[in-house]
């Protein structure tokens, strides 16, 4: 059995059919795409889409920040004009 990560659903016979009406109808939720009934794939909408992209990208630089404040106590003060 697949886990289905999303509370809706829709056959991908349904969603060649009127994809937009899909999204619109979904107001924002993902939706699970289902060939013979397994996700085929996830729709979203673009905002949805931006946001996830946004904390995929936050994720993605959590190393960086979390090894550079191991290091605050070499930071070295500067001024903006100085720059």
């Amino acid at each position: 059995m697949e886990e289905i990560h999303s509370l809706l659903t829709v056959s991908i016979s349904e969603f060649k059919q009127n994809p937009g009406k899909v999204v619109e109808e979904a107001h924002g939720q993902p939706v699970a795409v289902l060939n013979h009934n397994r996700p085929a794939f996830y729709t979203v909408s673009p905002e949805l889409m931006a946001q996830m992209a946004e904390l995929y990208d936050e994720r993605q630089l959590e190393p960086l920040v979390r090894s550079r404040l191991k290091s605050l106590d070499q930071a070295v003060e500067v001024s903006l004009d100085d720059l």
